[in-house]
């Protein structure tokens, strides 16, 4: 959920999110936390018989770039168009750590596909999107792959971490009932109220 309708938008302030960001929020919600989830697994699974971790790393890795492209389309979503209003009652200071925190959400996001790939790039084996090799762009590289490879992790972490605190402000929200969450629920369809029946008298 984003916090200000004044930042990089074109729109005015709606009073909730559209579908589109609504879907996408979600998406993408579900999808990172399943490549967290896979990349922490990951580390677990063995090298032997041959191809079965190289098997789960490129599905890792094509996956996250599935996301890179979504996370792309979010980012431009985003910037086009104008988040809905918080509550006027809304303290200041929750609307500058939401700010803060939506940013760094965001940064990782970017950072994290990006620093994956290319950190991959200067493996000596091909990145494989979904088994298909990908042209190699550069001479592989201990040093960048390891330079890139830490950028990756640390980024994960953080993410991880920027995730909780969005989630536990979610739940917060929620309980508070003041509106906050509602912004990015499927919006119900009004009741429509039965005809009336024609006066037979």
């Amino acid at each position: 959920m984003n916090t200000s309708s004044q930042d990089f938008t074109t729109t005015p302030s709606p009073s909730r999110y559209t579908t589109i960001a609504i879907v996408l929020h979600a998406v993408l919600a579900i999808g990172l936390l399943y490549q967290l989830g896979l990349g922490l697994w990951m580390d677990s699974v063995p090298k032997t018989p041959p191809g079965l971790r190289a098997g789960w790393f490129n599905w890792h890795k094509s996956i996250g770039m599935v996301l890179g492209l979504l996370i792309l389309v979010r980012a431009l979503w985003r910037l086009t168009h104008a988040s809905p209003a918080l509550p006027d009652a809304t303290p200041r200071w929750q609307i500058h750590a939401a700010r803060w925190n939506h940013a760094t959400l965001y940064a990782c996001m970017i950072a994290m596909p990006v620093s994956g790939f290319l950190g991959s790039s200067f493996t000596k084996y091909p990145i494989k999107f979904f088994d298909f090799p990908l042209p190699r762009l550069w001479e592989a590289s201990t040093e960048l792959k390891a330079v890139f490879g830490s950028i990756h992790t640390v980024t994960s972490y953080v993410f991880m971490a920027a995730v909780a605190v969005h989630i536990l402000a979610a739940v917060w929200h929620a309980l508070r009932r003041d509106g906050v969450v509602s912004r990015m629920l499927p919006q119900r369809s009004p009741a429509v109220p039965p005809a009336a029946e024609d006066d037979v008298h």
